[in-house]
């Protein structure tokens, strides 16, 4: 099975990039993929000029037109979409960043609010973005059950493993990772650890430019890195096996192995 990974650079306007998002669908299709990946903040660049409000009013409903449009492509190319928005909140200066899984038919299947915002490193999404509260269950897709992160949630080993646990063969990570230094080594050696403490592929669409690296990625089971876009716009294609996930899982039972009896927080 194919999935097709797309990695561009989203400019401030939004009807500019949906019309590349169509596109870049149909192209995926074409190139015989079940899935299309694209990367966090495909909807449009934020500046950091523009205000939590400003953000707020050009945000739309899961079932906008954003969304729509996006999933009458993926019904005319019977194709699988994920990617993210910038969703309304019940707050008019703050947004949810929200990822979104559109199923062959044109059907919304999930849906997940990031969690974990990234107020590190000088930034603060914060200022912009509001959390969600829970994290969304696996779903199936063509490929396999799937696990949705969002960027920063990366660092957070536990919600991948409560992902891998509850079933996902598959975890994909909508980033845009901000560039800095030792950022791109942060960036291979957490997709990769990903992969292999939880025997799972990881599917890493990034952003690429404005302030952030690209860099997209597809892991096996094992860790190998079986498609890196490095710089470069445009889509890749990787191949994915889910015999692969459940070879890994038998000769590596990294989820079985697992002492929950005994895991807990230690007082001094």
């Amino acid at each position: 099975m194919k999935v097709a990974v797309v990695q561009f650079r989203a400019s401030t306007d939004k009807k500019k990039n949906l019309a590349k998002i169509l596109d870049y669908i149909s192209a995926a299709a074409k190139k015989g993929a079940q899935l299309c990946a694209f990367p966090e903040f495909m909807m449009f660049y934020t500046t950091s000029n523009q205000s939590a409000r400003q953000l707020a009013e050009q945000a739309e409903t899961i079932t906008g037109d954003f969304i729509t449009q996006i999933a009458r492509a993926a019904r005319k190319n019977k194709i699988e979409v994920v990617g993210t928005i910038y969703e309304k909140s019940k707050k008019k200066d703050r947004v949810y960043d929200t990822a979104f899984v559109i199923s062959k038919s044109g059907k919304i299947t999930s849906t997940y609010r990031k969690i974990h915002l990234y107020d590190a490193l000088g930034f603060r999404e914060s200022n912009k973005l509001e959390p969600g509260h829970k994290i969304t269950p696996p779903t199936k897709t063509t490929l396999g059950k799937l696990g949705m992160l969002i960027c920063y949630d990366l660092r957070f080993p536990e919600m991948s493993r409560i992902l891998a646990s509850s079933g996902s063969e598959i975890l994909v990570v909508p980033s845009a990772w901000v560039q800095g230094p030792h950022k791109e080594d942060h960036w291979l050696a957490l997709n990769k650890t990903r992969a292999i403490e939880n025997g799972c592929y990881v599917i890493a669409p990034g952003h690429l430019g404005n302030i952030y690296c690209g860099r997209s990625l597809v892991v096996d089971p094992y860790g190998k890195i079986i498609l890196d876009m490095k710089h470069k716009s445009g889509i890749g294609i990787a191949d994915i096996s889910l015999e692969l996930v459940k070879k890994t899982r038998l000769s590596l039972p990294l989820l079985k192995n697992r002492r929950t009896d005994i895991y807990s927080d230690l007082s001094l």
